[in-house]
């Protein structure tokens, strides 16, 4: 595998980053997951637009959309595969041990790596812990992501791929890495970002080609709702069969197999919408 770090292209084994990189001290970084087809990453400007808006919560400079484009043409050209997770991360760079940020620049890495498509549907657990709908890094995509890691192994542990979250206030918010829409008396909702979710970019998109709406749900809506589906970069739209136990129709719901089928079309047709 060959990755952009910093200006060029290197070998996996020899690329390396300083031990006092703030990503690593203090987990003081961003980055976006992109999906490729075929060399090509989708949604890319949508995921820089994000990646920006991320790095100025945490105070870092504006990331070069340029260079980044041109380090994932890179990456891609020297990694081809037909389906791709590109990441995209950067950090506050070397700096000193503590609170305070050096003046060496922010670190960039781009690397890619080989995905298959998911499976139509999964299983979601929900967990004990919350999102804060009011905390300094809601809708950051943060390389501070242990949080995350904890609630998948709870969820693997229980037979599911994804655990979801409600915030402090008892609504539905999110998952570890995907947004969630419920069905309701045939119509679409998602929590809004208000809730402390991630503004996903799959999300959006599933909101703008089904006329998804923006509702604060309470968490056991999940109890209750004719049908349930995720979306993220790597997954599109994916229905859940399971929740916490309760069997749900999977990616045999007709509202979330047309949804499904709305955003495969629809990402086929253009890939940076």
């Amino acid at each position: 595998m060959r990755i952009w770090l910093d200006g060029g292209l290197r070998e996996a084994e020899t690329a390396r980053v300083s031990v006092l990189d703030r990503g690593l001290t203090v987990g003081d970084g961003v980055f976006e997951t992109v999906k490729t087809v075929h060399g090509r990453p989708f949604a890319l400007t949508r995921h820089l637009d994000r990646l920006t808006r991320s790095a100025r919560v945490l105070g870092l400079p504006d990331p070069d959309h340029d260079e980044i484009r041109r380090a994932c043409t890179a990456v891609l050209e020297a990694n081809p595969m037909p389906l791709g997770r590109l990441r995209i991360t950067c950090t506050g760079g070397h700096g000193p041990l503590g609170t305070g940020r050096g003046e060496h620049g922010p670190t960039l890495v781009v690397a890619v790596a080989e995905t298959t498509r998911r499976p139509d549907s999964t299983a979601a657990v929900t967990v004990p812990w919350t999102r804060n709908e009011r905390g300094a890094l809601a809708g950051v995509k943060s390389t501070s992501y242990v949080e995350n890691l904890i609630a998948l192994e709870r969820a693997r542990q229980l037979g599911a791929s994804e655990a979801l979250f409600g915030n402090t206030a008892g609504l539905l918010c999110e998952g570890t890495a995907t947004n969630v829409f419920v069905v309701l008396d045939g119509e679409i909702h998602t929590p809004p970002v208000a809730s402390g979710c991630l503004p996903g970019v799959t999300r959006a998109l599933v909101i703008e080609w089904t006329g998804a709406r923006e509702t604060d749900l309470p968490l056991d809506v999940l109890q209750r709702a004719d049908e349930v589906f995720l979306t993220s970069s790597l997954r599109d739209v994916q229905a859940l069969h399971r929740v916490d136990g309760r069997e749900l129709p999977g990616a045999e719901g007709p509202v979330t197999a047309k949804a499904m089928r709305v955003f495969d079309e629809r990402s086929g047709q253009d890939l940076d919408p």
